[in-house]
């Protein structure tokens, strides 16, 4: 009696680790290949929304307080006052999800020699901006700020 109990325990426990093997080797193969994955629920959601062809932004002059909005179409680049600004990408979240408009941004700083001479620029930002939050990461220059309004 007790081996006929013993031997039914071992036939339980290697029936578990089998179920076990397969299911791991199943969830390895799910996750492996990325359409069935996506199918299923797993894996990274394609994105909901195309990207933009041009950003919208809005930069202020401290000195003046006065505001200027503009837009740059994407791999162009804008003058606003001693900065030069070029969108490299933007996406706009569509409206059923979160709402977030981002951009990838890179900021130059055109410095001259004191006699109006143009002289080498120097790179002050280059990164992602975010419309919802503007202070995440920010443009720290001593006359002007700019953030991210839109993208279309």
């Amino acid at each position: 009696m007790i081996l006929h109990h013993i031997f039914a325990q071992k036939a339980a426990y290697q029936s578990l680790m089998r179920f076990l093997l397969l299911f791991f080797v199943g969830l390895v193969w799910i996750v492996s290949n990325p359409g069935v994955s996506q199918e299923l629920g797993f894996g990274p959601a394609p994105l909901s929304s195309a990207q933009g062809r041009k950003v919208i932004l809005r930069g202020l002059d401290k000195v003046t307080a006065s505001t200027s909005d503009f837009e740059i179409l994407i791999g162009q680049e804008v003058s606003f006052g001693s900065l030069t600004i070029k969108a490299s990408y933007c996406r706009k979240r569509p409206p059923e999800e979160t709402p977030e408009v981002y951009a990838f941004l890179s900021i130059a700083d055109r410095k001259t020699d004191g006699s109006g001479n143009q002289i080498e620029a120097t790179q002050i930002f280059n990164g992602w901006m975010f419309a919802s939050s503007p202070a995440l990461n920010p443009l720290e220059h001593a006359v002007y700020d700019v953030w991210v309004l839109d993208c279309k």
